[in-house]
């Protein structure tokens, strides 16, 4: 590997929360009577909570004050938390540990460049707090993805520049803030079909063949 650190998304790189992310906003949207579905959530991964939230009332029959929109974010977010409890070390699969723990052998520093203000909570969970060289998420930064600004962080954070950090991401909003920010981006799950993505992974194994 030609790059001295790796940053990557959590949600969907690392770990799966999509099912508590969707359960949390399908139970939000039940109770305010709009229409919500697996399509439109797909449209939320990457994108900060308050972004997401404008996307879930576009099929409200009603405007909401700013005030309103902050209690139904912490609404969502309350039952997010609420839901990774039940997340355990079970939820790191082998394929990311073995990844993690051979770039770190390899003397590459790795970072967490995540939109989630729970990726502490996250880490924590699935034992990995103290993992990584750095971790920057929702509470470090102001401008969520496609802006660069949670890699740029983490990066600077490594102490290395974007040309010397691959970012691995699973959103295309998380592909474009990437680019954007001068970073090679490898694409795994949905982003492996993007077709900007500087490499292709079908599982996260495959960083330590590049």
């Amino acid at each position: 590997m030609n790059y001295q650190g790796v940053i990557f998304d959590l949600d969907g790189v690392i770990c799966s929360t999509d099912q508590y992310h969707y359960q949390a906003w399908k139970a939000l949207a039940d109770r305010l009577g709009i229409y919500f579905d697996p399509v439109i959530n797909n449209r939320l991964r990457g994108v900060s909570r308050m972004e997401s939230l404008d996307i879930v009332l576009e099929k409200s029959s009603r405007s909401y004050t700013r005030a309103e929109k902050e209690a139904l974010a912490t609404e969502k977010n309350d039952t997010y938390r609420q839901l990774l409890q039940q997340m355990s070390p079970a939820d790191l699969s082998g394929d990311v540990a073995e990844t993690l723990e051979t770039l770190k052998s390899r003397g590459i520093r790795i970072a967490i460049g995540s939109s989630s203000k729970n990726a502490s909570v996250i880490l924590e969970r699935i034992g990995l707090s103290g993992a990584f060289d750095a971790v920057v998420d929702g509470n470090s930064i102001s401008r969520s993805k496609p802006d660069p600004e949670v890699f740029l962080k983490a990066a600077q954070a490594l102490g290395l520049p974007p040309e010397k950090c691959l970012v691995v991401e699973d959103a295309h909003a998380g592909v474009a803030a990437a680019l954007a920010g001068g970073f090679a981006c490898a694409g795994i799950g949905d982003a492996a079909g993007n077709p900007d993505v500087t490499y292709r992974l079908t599982a996260l194994s495959d960083l330590l063949k590049l």
